[in-house]
């Protein structure tokens, strides 16, 4: 049995689901922080997948944008993590909804 393209898309489906699921149930900002992380891995496999099925000549290209968005989402976490920290620093929670000081 040979892993194909339906198989990497059912994966990053799944994973894109539970991504979504942790981000719109969770009070908690980490849980929605990992939910967020879900949700671009799935779309990095997705991309990956893609790029080597459709065009396995081109490979490198999926495989820069991917490194590009692991950046992407490294510096994301970094700045909501230091968000976190200065809004736990003010309200001793990191429950999203007592954090109503950021509001207008």
């Amino acid at each position: 049995m040979t892993v194909g393209l339906s198989h990497y898309l059912i994966v990053a489906g799944i994973l894109f689901s539970l991504g979504v699921f942790c981000v719109l149930s969770r009070k908690n900002a980490v849980s929605i922080l990992m939910g967020i992380e879900l949700i671009l891995n799935s779309c990095n496999l997705n991309l990956v997948a893609f790029s080597h099925f459709i065009q396995p000549e081109n490979f490198w290209r999926a495989q820069a944008f991917v490194i590009f968005v692991i950046v992407l989402a490294a510096t994301e976490a970094a700045v909501f993590l230091a968000m976190l920290v200065a809004v736990y620093q003010d309200i001793r929670s990191i429950d999203v909804d007592a954090i109503d000081t950021l509001k207008g």
